[in-house]
């Protein structure tokens, strides 16, 4: 079967096996919007399955963002999984209506509606993976975005080509590549006109940033923004498994009954006082930013009865030997929540 397929599709296959993104006999989840990214990884899957004898069913989401054309693209796609003997399950969403109730945005409430679909989808039908065309150029826009949002070195990481049952086959192709292939193989996919203007953010640093900066630098841009994400997947990788160690090892930093102990925080650094707090918050489901981070290093530090909003619904209080997070007891009778940056 491999000696069929086209070098753009034997690199993908290459790509998929050493890097262990799927097993032979998966049933895999294809995420298609109907634009050029994804049509062009739902046919390099469709060339490679029988190589690898994977299962493939596409997913559509249509958030009726853009009117008929929204129809038009579940319709194309429908009609492209067809074509291709495939499956294609679909639903709408009321993303301009649930975007203000979730007090999100349009493409946050767009992301968590579609990842709640495909979970659904890959619980319901039995999928191993789900698998979205994300490439190159995506995964520079992310690191970019993050960086000038103000993100931890964390954040850097950009997009991870695996994440739980999703997978990114496509981070080691560049948007070149992916329309050279759609064209040599004659696939048509459908155009976004709101992808090229410069509103939201991301458009901006797609069509203005990154231009000025390929045009000086020339093909360096794309390289050097993935070896920071690399890297930074693996300092990550490093970090988990050194702070899973320390909350093991140490009493008193792991999150019990809402409390962590202040003595043995008070030894740690800076650094591991705020990743120990973020695992906290996590395990709490709060919202972590750098604030909340440097407020709850004061708090630590400062005398006990103080304490600080964590969220909605949740204040950390300063007692004598422990921080302890919990329902406020009286949501009026509170004066002092503010305290000043740790740095």
């Amino acid at each position: 079967m491999a000696r069929h397929l086209t070098v753009t599709e034997k690199k993908f296959l290459e790509q998929l096996v050493r890097r262990g993104l799927v097993q032979k006999g998966d049933r895999l989840l294809v995420a298609v919007s109907g634009g050029p990214d994804s049509c062009a990884l739902l046919y390099l899957l469709n060339a490679v399955a029988p190589v690898l004898q994977l299962d493939l069913a596409v997913v559509h989401c249509n958030f009726q963002l853009r009117g008929m054309e929204s129809e038009q693209d579940e319709a194309f796609v429908r009609d492209m999984a067809s074509r291709l003997g495939l499956s294609c399950h679909s639903r709408s969403f009321e993303t301009s209506r649930d975007a203000p109730r979730w007090k999100k945005s349009i493409e946050e409430t767009a992301r968590i509606q579609r990842y709640r679909f495909f979970e659904e989808l890959r619980l319901k039908h039995g999928f191993d993976k789900i698998v979205t065309g994300h490439h190159v150029n995506d995964n520079a826009e992310t690191v970019l975005f993050n960086l000038f949002r103000g993100t931890s070195v964390i954040g850097l990481r950009g997009i991870s080509e695996r994440q739980g049952c999703i997978v990114r086959p496509m981070l080691l192709m560049q948007r070149a590549d992916v329309m050279t292939y759609l064209q040599d193989k004659g696939v048509t996919y459908r155009t976004d006109a709101t992808n090229y203007g410069v509103v939201p953010d991301r458009n901006y640093i797609r069509h203005r940033i990154i231009p000025v900066i390929e045009e000086r630098f020339g093909s360096k841009l794309m390289p050097a923004l993935r070896r920071i994400s690399d890297n930074t997947a693996e300092l990550e990788e490093f970090l988990e498994r050194y702070f899973d160690r320390l909350l093991q090892d140490v009493p008193g930093l792991k999150l019990w009954s809402g409390r962590l102990e202040v003595a043995p925080l008070l030894e740690l650094t800076i650094y591991e006082r705020k990743e120990v707090l973020k695992r906290a918050l996590r395990d709490l489901s709060c919202e972590t930013t750098a604030e909340l981070l440097s407020r709850l290093c004061w708090l630590l530090e400062a005398i006990p009865g103080k304490r600080i909003r964590v969220s909605g619904r949740i204040e950390a209080l300063r007692q004598r030997d422990v921080l302890l997070f919990r329902h406020p007891p009286d949501q009026g009778s509170r004066r002092n929540s503010q305290g000043p940056d740790c740095g």
